[in-house]
């Protein structure tokens, strides 16, 4: 008798198990979809603020690049003496100056673009320093001249620093 009992209780029972489950199932189901909905709504938000900041920031860093461009930083920037090296030494901290004017920008781009704007830059004040060193540069003119004769046959460091920026953009895209 107990066990027709305890039978009949779990007949009666297991309908409202299996309604307790599938309903468990449908609300956990139905909370990570809201909890999915909220977090892509935020993201879309953050977004249409981040965007123009992004884009902002790489137009920022292409400017810098375009400045630190040898061919464009050689006309724009003038000796001030006689002295090669005093010239050098003109070059790469109108260089750095500009790469600490935009230093904040880092946040708003890729980590391997920064890697690239940093290698871009210091490849540039390389190739400042080793043609400086070169045994054809007695003066400041001699420098500049040099330098933009070296840039007619190879690409200068800036152009790599740019065709990576024009990637990261077309990757927002």
């Amino acid at each position: 008798m107990e066990d027709i009992n305890f039978l009949q209780l779990f007949f009666n029972l297991l309908p409202a198990l299996i309604i307790g489950l599938i309903s468990y199932y449908f609300y956990s189901s139905y909370m990570t979809n809201e909890n999915n909905r909220r977090i892509f709504e935020l993201k879309r938000e953050n977004s249409k603020n981040a965007l123009p900041q992004r884009l902002q920031a790489l137009e920022r860093m292409t400017l810098f690049l375009e400045r630190i461009n040898p061919g464009s930083l050689l006309i724009r920037v003038k000796p001030l003496n006689e002295n090669k090296n005093d010239y050098e030494n003109l070059l790469i901290k109108t260089i750095e100056q500009e790469f600490e004017h935009n230093l904040a920008q880092q946040i708003y781009v890729s980590d391997k673009c920064w890697g690239a704007i940093r290698a871009t830059k210091n490849a540039t004040i390389s190739l400042i320093r080793q043609t400086n060193m070169s045994d054809k540069v007695e003066s400041p003119d001699k420098l500049r001249e040099v330098i933009l004769s070296d840039l007619v046959d190879r690409k200068a460091p800036s152009e790599t620093g740019l065709a990576y920026l024009k990637n990261e953009v077309r990757e927002i895209w």
